[in-house]
């Protein structure tokens, strides 16, 4: 009985368990064909929509999706180059983890961005290249993925080192840390598009952010980055307006001063974080966050 069930378990193995993986990868390019034809579909429909005028469109806060994104950027941001036409899909993420979870990856891989992707990890950096090498969408000409702990001194060397240069479309930028100073010294390149995470216990009058520490290194969830209001005055110094954030209010977006304008007007910050969750974190963390060292901005 025992040597029958080795057999079986060896047949399964060599003859069954193949026939079975190839049906479930079939399946996964098929459903992944489907549903880049399904956004197509939708950023048409959303340009259709603008055609009959802005009162037609959706509000930003109506169209996230997840697919790749770790909250709803992808609605979010196929949304809003919907609208905008791109410059040359060009996209710059740091800290962009391992790839599967990150704001550029359905951009890359559904509708043929180019990929400038960084992480201070190695292993995430190694299991970014892996996970694109692999996908039909992206094997031939995968993003551009560097592993480099970014710093307000060197963002500007490595983001042109990987390629990256002037206009582009499309900044992400989340490093749990001094974020506001990385974004302040970035000039190498010119996006229509900036999105970043804000640290949401931190009330919206208050334009604070951490100090600068090149090796700054996120300790506590209550201490890291900056508020929205301190990333909505940098923005403002820099050329960009805030058009709104995801429905969690920590993630916000940002535009560049003349483009889009008729479809994304600037936005408060006040109309960003009066979410619930944004409520909660200002009500159960900031007694806690507040007793940090901040820098005002």
């Amino acid at each position: 009985m025992n040597a029958l069930r080795r057999l079986y378990g060896k047949l399964q193995k060599r003859f069954v368990r193949p026939i079975i993986d190839e049906l479930y990868r079939n399946a996964e390019l098929s459903f992944r064909s489907d549903e880049a034809a399904a956004q197509k579909v939708l950023m048409n429909q959303y340009r259709m929509q603008a055609f009959h005028g802005k009162d037609h469109l959706p509000n930003l806060k109506d169209v996230g999706f997840r697919k790749y994104s770790q909250f709803e950027e992808d609605g979010i941001l196929l949304y809003i180059f919907s609208l905008i036409p791109p410059i040359n899909r060009k996209c710059v993420e740091i800290c962009a983890a391992y790839g599967r979870q990150c704001n550029t990856a359905n951009l890359i891989i559904n509708h043929g961005w180019w990929g400038y992707l960084f992480d201070g990890d190695e292993a995430h950096v190694n299991a970014g290249k892996e996970f694109f090498s692999k996908n039909k969408d992206t094997f031939l000409y995968p993003p551009r993925y560097t592993t480099a702990w970014i710093t307000a001194e060197n963002v500007n060397e490595v983001i042109e080192r990987s390629g990256a240069k002037g206009a582009i479309d499309l900044l992400s930028l989340d490093v749990d840390g001094v974020d506001y100073w990385i974004w302040k010294a970035i000039t190498i390149v010119e996006p229509q598009v900036v999105v970043c995470e804000t640290a949401n216990p931190i009330p919206p009058d208050k334009a604070w952010t951490v100090p600068y520490d090149p090796k700054f290194v996120c300790e506590s969830e209550n201490y890291r980055g900056a508020s929205l209001a301190a990333m909505c005055k940098l923005g403002k110094e820099k050329g960009y307006r805030l058009i709104g954030a995801h429905r969690f209010g920590f993630n916000a977006f940002f535009m560049k001063n003349g483009v889009g304008e008729e479809f994304f007007p600037e936005v408060t910050v006040e109309s960003c974080v009066d979410d619930p969750f944004s409520e909660l974190a200002r009500t159960e963390r900031w007694p806690k966050a507040k007793l940090f060292t901040w820098h005002e901005v």
